[in-house]
């Protein structure tokens, strides 16, 4: 798996639907103040419009060797490839009525910088390196490597409450075309 953009999606084991996000739709969130790569601290819920997030499990740096059995976790692969697509769909999905879009990871600051740059993305990345808004929200996770990953999920965040969440989120590429229809026919 050296091109993340050759990825044959049938052949990954895809995620089921495991019911782990039942409860967001509708979720009120709570104050929780996560740092960006910006160098912003965001507090979601306190950002007035719609927000997209969209959660990922772990991104690689081009040195860095995937974790054992990645391509087999169902889900895991593709966190490049989303990224790249919401990079390639932001000025659309704020043109049908996002008014911040964030990506979303237990990675720290620093490791998330070298992804935003690398990938030329026009929004920042937020870190729950400390599980504090993964822990309030009951977001889906799984452990791999001795790490607390998220589930790939999305959410449309509206004034502070989850409006809508894509989850699972199979294949990540076509992600960000999702959430654009979605933005396009709730306006």
């Amino acid at each position: 798996m050296n091109d993340a953009f050759s990825l044959d999606w049938s052949a990954l084991p895809a995620p089921t639907y495991d019911c782990a996000a039942n409860h967001l739709a509708g979720f009120r969130l709570p104050s929780v103040v996560l740092m960006s790569t910006s160098g912003e601290p965001v507090d979601l819920s306190a950002l007035a419009g719609r927000t997209v997030v969209y959660a990922y499990p772990w991104k690689k740096h081009p040195d860095v060797a995937l974790p054992e059995g990645w391509v087999a976790i169902p889900g895991a692969a593709g966190c490049t490839p989303q990224s790249c697509a919401f990079r390639n769909h932001a000025s659309s999905i704020r043109a049908a009525g996002a008014s911040h879009l964030f990506a979303l990871s237990t990675q720290d600051t620093p490791y998330q910088r070298e992804a935003v740059e690398r990938l030329r993305l026009p929004f920042p990345i937020l870190s729950d390196e400390r599980l504090t808004l993964t822990r309030s929200l009951r977001l889906p996770k799984f452990e791999v490597a001795g790490m607390t990953l998220l589930k790939r999920l999305t959410m449309i965040i509206n004034d502070g409450v989850v409006e809508h969440v894509f989850y699972p989120v199979f294949p990540p590429d076509r992600n960000a075309a999702d959430v654009l229809a979605w933005l396009e026919s709730h306006q």
